[in-house]
């Protein structure tokens, strides 16, 4: 382990047992409007909407990462930016991060922020308010998040190992989600982010030619659509593309739920959203999604909750002057 990543475990142990931890429970420390006042007359969420807005129309691709990204951070040690933090053994280079990008648009609505607003806002706050926005902007509706999150000291590799798998169980899932305050509910609701964004054949092969060992197709999938993923995911390609995880053509960019619709149709691609559909304990929950009028405002919620999961507030963690980076001069004064 290195000498940067020692100290930051060390600052973490300190921070855990003199601070009392992570505020736990929904909503706990978090406000809605918290940076009002704090920065003059500047408007941070307009700051960060801006940026996103301009990031968004160059390169649509970046709503599903940003998704991605909250959930990513939020479920290893709860929503405190650490995925953002570089260096060798950190969560970014666990094998389920190594696929998530997004990182260059947070930091250019920190830097837009730091310009008129130099530490005050955290990175933790920018990652939630950027995902609200790219929700809105793919049609997902607008939801208002909290903010008052302060920004992590620790981030390692081995902590993601809390992130469901895609092969993952309903119940292992829905244990999973628990662990973190939330329920099966909320979790069939932030799955319908795989309403819009790409799988790379990789996660979902297995599927298409030898499911379970089988040397046999999942008996579960559309014919119509392994017949299509097969073309795109050759036996044996060298290359690992992709595949829109909503099938349905037109509304795999827009967060709707479509996807519900489409898993009833046999047509998931992951096999944890194909599970949804056929399992006791999500089908109906699937069923009454797929028929409802009101999945954005559901998912919106869901997201929240989601956001609010083990975060750090008051005087606990710091206010990144990069997100990348742990304040050197913090880690210095409580090292020695």
């Amino acid at each position: 382990m290195s000498i940067n990543t020692k100290a930051a475990a060390l600052v973490g142990f300190i921070f855990l047992n003199l601070l009392a931890g992570h505020c736990n429970g929904a909503y706990g420390g978090l406000q809605y409007g918290f940076y009002n006042g704090k920065c003059k007359t500047s408007d941070v969420e307009a700051i960060v909407r801006n940026t996103v807005f301009t990031k968004f129309f160059r390169d649509r691709t970046i709503a599903p990462a940003l998704i991605r990204m909250q959930f990513h951070d939020c479920f290893v040690n709860g929503c405190d930016a650490s995925i953002l933090l570089d260096g060798p053994n950190t969560e970014k280079t666990a094998p389920p991060n190594l696929s998530v990008r997004g990182y260059e648009v947070i930091d250019a609505a920190k830097d837009a922020v730091e310009k008129v607003c130099p530490g005050v806002v955290s990175c933790a706050d920018i990652i939630v308010m950027a995902t609200r926005d790219v929700v809105a902007l793919s049609g997902g509706g607008g939801y208002s998040v909290q903010t008052g999150r302060r920004d992590g000291l620790v981030s390692l590799a081995q902590n993601a190992r809390s992130l469901p798998a895609p092969s993952a169980s309903v119940s292992s899932t829905i244990q999973a989600f628990a662990s973190k305050g939330l329920t099966a509910t909320d979790m069939i609701y932030l799955l319908g982010g795989h309403s819009i964004g790409v799988a790379h054949c990789s996660l979902f092969k297995d599927r298409l030619y030898n499911f379970k060992n089988t040397g046999k197709p999942d008996p579960t999938m559309d014919a119509g659509m392994l017949t299509w993923l097969r073309l795109t995911c050759a036996k044996n390609a060298t290359v690992d593309r992709t595949a829109n995880l909503d099938q349905n053509p037109f509304s795999s960019a827009v967060v709707d739920k479509s996807f519900y619709s489409q898993i009833m149709l046999h047509r998931g691609v992951l096999q944890i959203d194909q599970e949804l559909a056929l399992d006791r304990l999500s089908s109906s929950t699937v069923a009454s999604i797929a028929r409802s009028s009101d999945f954005s405002a559901k998912f919106g919620q869901a997201m929240v909750k989601m956001g609010a999961v083990q975060v750090l507030t008051g005087a606990q963690g710091q206010i990144r002057k990069s997100c990348r980076a742990v304040n050197q001069l913090t880690l210095t004064s409580l090292i020695n």
